[in-house]
């Protein structure tokens, strides 16, 4: 490609930005705003997941006419902290975002109704979806198994004497990732869902 042309092509997509930019008019004060303090909101909830932070205190030090940019960004960064809890660090995690959601949102009823729905796909998750993810490792094993059985049988005449250790085949960790993510998605939509209405929340 003659690299002139592909510097017209940079301009020309340039151009498009700025008449983008052009048709959206005047910035407004309040658009000014969110631009400055949605991001400031996203890095204080960062921080309090990371560190011990009286997030209640550190609202406070906020302006009226800027707190609901400040919890905009942090909601939005606390709800994508609440995973599916596959581990205690994910566990308390969990708690730790549910707390500060909490802390942020003015609808506490709404927040808790929500919070009990996503309970309720944490504890099948861990019962239910526990045994299933069990049983589903088992029958997959015992289909790897017999697949490898068979190919030694067919390439040597004889698969006795042979011990593989099914669980270290990268092929068995792949498919087992695979069928992992599967049984997960059930769960994360609905996840997904609740995170959602929590985001619409007041």
């Amino acid at each position: 490609m003659n690299p002139e042309n592909e510097g017209d092509h940079i301009k020309s997509a340039r151009e498009i930005a700025m008449e983008k930019v052009a048709e959206l008019g005047e910035v407004t004060d309040e658009e000014r705003l969110r631009w400055k303090y949605v991001p400031e909101g996203e890095k204080l909830a960062a921080k309090y997941m990371k560190q011990s932070l009286n997030l209640a205190a550190k609202l406070g030090n906020y302006d009226e006419a800027v707190i609901s940019h400040i919890k905009e960004g942090a909601s939005g960064i606390l709800i994508r902290n609440i995973n599916l809890p596959d581990s205690d660090l994910a566990r308390k995690n969990n708690k730790k975002a549910m707390d500060g959601i909490k802390t942020l949102k003015k609808d506490k009823i709404g927040v808790e109704n929500i919070f009990s729905k996503i309970r309720n796909v944490f504890n099948h998750y861990t019962e239910q979806g526990e045994q299933q993810r069990r049983q589903a490792y088992e029958q997959l094993k015992a289909e790897f198994g017999a697949k490898v059985q068979e190919a030694m049988q067919q390439q040597l005449g004889s698969a006795t004497g042979l011990n593989i250790d099914i669980e270290r085949q990268p092929q068995f960790q792949e498919e087992w990732r695979r069928l992992l993510v599967q049984l997960d998605s059930q769960y994360l939509s609905l996840l997904n869902e609740y995170k959602q209405e929590l985001s619409a929340i007041a």
